[in-house]
């Protein structure tokens, strides 16, 4: 419904903008009307609509893979079930050549609901990008974004979340001594420069959740604004792009749900191997 703007910009403007929650600067609470608004909000304040669609989904994904088990079969199976072990049998791979057989027992569960998860979120950038937000507007509702995958808060909540399960993972099988010693005696095993080492792991470490939600972020985000422009073109150029650009764009979602799962995988792995340095 790009016609309805008064121009690109501002179409652009409000299908990138998140329905926002927060604290205003006179103390009180409400919904941000615009840019100005979450702005003056700032810290205090959250993305209704990216916590809204990434529990939805996470309740979703829940939801399919229950409703597996619960008719799952020793006879032929359904498809809902085929699917379900497909996608259990390739996480379980996965962790079996890059985790090996370590003894743990949340990175199956881990790895599968980031995998499902992820690629759920990422889906929704397949939804035409006028349907929903027009719904909302018409339900009174100012802003809408589906896809919560786009929002840097959160993809890098998901990261920070496996950089805090990294870090304990590093603590209980390393043990703290171990683990802070690996940190000043890498790459140069002298005592002159462990000052060197633990700056250049410090800033490795930092940058590996950092890399971890922006790249997923960077992906869906470039994705969505290809949809938006195209929705900006006349209706048959809008047909003859979307499709394949739609099409092309089920690898790119496909591809970030497996790389933010494998990238989960090898930093538990790492957190993992005692003789690592």
């Amino acid at each position: 419904m790009a016609g309805e703007y008064a121009n690109s910009s501002e179409y652009i403007q409000h299908h990138l903008t998140n329905l926002t929650y927060g604290r205003f600067a006179d103390g009180e609470w409400g919904f941000a009307h615009g840019p100005e608004d979450i702005a003056e909000m700032g810290f205090m304040s959250i993305h209704v609509d990216t916590m809204f669609w990434s529990i939805f989904l996470g309740g979703l994904f829940l939801a399919i893979f229950t409703l597996a088990a619960r008719s799952a079969t020793a006879g032929v199976p359904g498809t809902l079930q085929n699917i379900c072990e497909m996608a259990v049998e390739f996480v379980d791979d996965n962790i079996t050549q890059v985790f090996g057989s370590r003894p743990n027992a949340i990175i199956g569960p881990l790895s599968l609901t980031i995998l499902v998860w992820v690629f759920l979120m990422n889906m929704m950038d397949l939804v035409p990008v006028d349907w929903i937000p027009y719904l909302a507007t018409m339900a009174g509702i100012p802003y809408m974004k589906v896809v919560a995958t786009t929002d840097p808060n959160a993809t890098l909540g998901m990261s920070v979340s496996v950089f805090l399960l990294v870090l304990y993972y590093n603590f209980k099988i390393k043990g703290p001594l171990k683990f802070g010693a690996s940190l000043v005696t890498h790459p140069i095993p002298h005592w002159s420069m462990y000052w060197f080492n633990f700056i250049l792991e410090f800033v490795d470490m930092l940058a590996k959740p950092l890399s971890h939600g922006l790249r997923l972020f960077g992906n869906l985000y470039a994705g969505e604004m290809i949809f938006i422009l195209i929705a900006l073109l006349p209706f048959w150029a809008q047909w003859a792009l979307s499709l394949p650009w739609a099409i092309f764009h089920i690898l790119i979602i496909a591809l970030q749900a497996f790389v933010f799962m494998i990238l989960t995988i090898v930093y538990l792995t790492q957190a993992h191997e005692v003789d690592e340095h």
